[in-house]
């Protein structure tokens, strides 16, 4: 998560997990009041050849 507030270059980094993202936004929030994010995502497919 990236925090979008203006002048703030907070980011969460990346997190296997989205709830530890999600943990670490509402904690940035409860010390900045900062209360607007980006989330990004990342997604993998495997494709296999039918034969």
């Amino acid at each position: 998560m990236f925090c979008i507030a203006a002048n703030c270059e907070a980011e969460s980094g990346p997190h296997a997990e989205q709830e530890a993202a999600q943990d670490w936004a509402l904690r940035h929030t409860g010390r900045t009041g900062h209360n607007l994010f980006r989330r990004v995502f990342t997604d993998h497919a495997k494709v296999t050849r039918a034969e």
